[in-house]
């Protein structure tokens, strides 16, 4: 286990002069805070002698009917017997790991990934394998011939990680026809899929997409109300497969005993007496809003040679920058103009990622994200101008080595 290179900046990037484009951190302004603030005070007055008791380590019945009546948005119908209530989607996360991995086992991921997973899955000594995505996610063209060379080696993954809709960090979703081949290969080669899908709510044109879990029962997919409700609170969850779940509800009450049955029965409360649906459209005309403001900026402000996606829904914009400009390099000198972003090495387990950061539009205003971009450019600007005085770097290696340290582990603001 090693700590995120990114997280030692960010006690000067948390300053107020400092605009951060790095954290995922949802913006709960528009929450009806007064309304929540009567629900709390009701659940301890009503029910605070079980709200505030140990509760089962596969989460409340009820919040688990709900679960299901959420994810039948997405095409999939569910048995709440199978869903297992977690401290936030990264604990099922974690938790699956822990079950399907052994030190030296092999994941398939897409490239880049999730921080949050690549920690997880070194911290259980599994090996990463990446596989290349494209403006229309996953390639499955390219996940056979990984699969293919494994086999050929003897070695069977333990599973896909993949994060279908709005991935963080790329922005990309996966194309609907790809799903179903995705899927057809991975049970060719014996391989389960493991769906983390926690913006899956959030796209911009409204389309929400089908979960691979609706396509496949033996999918195990996570969930979490962090995006769509409140993150504070760390209530997600994990679908699994009738085999996996009592493994998995062994292995949370190893990990926490049980989930704070107080955050659920708030949650619970959320999802019977309000407007949820409106509120998550709340969220997704902010983020709109924001997303908007970043690609203004990008076009007005960056220098020629980058490029970047048009995600159509989550939080994140994927850029790319001219060749030789190294951003895991250049992030203290990015803070020390008072902007933050997350580099792209901390998404890779296999040393790529110089070339790319992540820029996350959900928390600033408008204003703040096209003022941090502006700064953002300034910095890329006197990169840019170093080379040109004393000539471009060298390029890397076809195959960068291995990371001195490791896959970085997530910070509190980098979700």
């Amino acid at each position: 286990m090693t700590a995120s290179e990114i997280r030692a900046l960010f006690a000067v990037a948390s300053r107020p002069e400092v605009v951060s484009l790095a954290g995922g951190m949802p913006n709960i302004a528009a929450l009806p805070l007064d309304a929540l603030a009567v629900e709390v005070a009701d659940l301890v007055q009503r029910e605070g002698q079980v709200a505030l008791q140990y509760g089962s380590a596969q989460g409340r019945p009820e919040l688990r009917e709900q679960i299901c009546e959420v994810m039948a948005l997405e095409g999939i119908r569910a048995d709440p017997d199978d869903v297992v209530v977690t401290v936030g989607s990264q604990m099922a996360l974690d938790l699956v790991t822990r079950i399907y991995c052994d030190p030296g086992d092999v994941v398939i991921a897409e490239g880049p990934s999730y921080v949050g997973a690549l920690g997880s899955f070194a911290a259980y000594q599994a090996r990463v394998v990446h596989v290349q995505m494209d403006e229309h996610g996953l390639v499955p063209s390219l996940l056979r011939s990984a699969l293919h060379s494994l086999a050929g080696q003897g070695i069977t993954p333990k599973f896909l990680y993949t994060i279908p809709n709005f991935h963080n960090p790329a922005g990309v979703t996966l194309a609907v026809e790809r799903r179903s081949e995705v899927l057809a290969i991975c049970a060719e080669y014996g391989v389960a899929v493991v769906e983390d899908n926690p913006y899956g709510l959030l796209g911009f044109s409204g389309t929400i997409y089908p979960a691979l879990r609706s396509m496949d029962r033996d999918v195990v997919y996570l969930g979490s109300f962090s995006k769509t409700f409140a993150s504070g609170l760390r209530v997600g969850w994990a679908l699994v497969p009738p085999a996996v779940r009592d493994r998995l509800v062994l292995a949370a009450e190893s990990a926490t005993l049980c989930p704070p049955s107080f955050n659920q029965m708030l949650v619970s409360r959320y999802l019977a007496a309000h407007d949820w649906r409106s509120q998550v459209k709340t969220y997704t005309e902010a983020y709109r809003d924001r997303r908007d403001a970043m690609l203004r900026a990008l076009e007005t402000y960056l220098p020629e040679g980058c490029t970047w996606n048009i995600p159509d829904g989550g939080f994140y914009v994927w850029l790319t920058v001219p060749e030789g400009v190294d951003t895991k390099a250049m992030l203290p000198r990015a803070v020390t103009a008072r902007v933050a972003y997350a580099s792209g090495t901390g998404f890779y387990a296999d040393g790529f990622g110089s070339r790319q950061l992540r820029l996350s539009y959900c928390y600033p205003t408008p204003e703040r994200i096209t003022e941090g971009v502006r700064r953002l450019a300034g910095v890329l600007e006197a990169e840019l101008d170093v080379m040109r005085t004393f000539g471009t770097p060298a390029r890397l290696p076809a195959t960068p080595p291995e990371p001195r340290n490791g896959p970085q582990a997530p910070s509190p603001h980098t979700p």
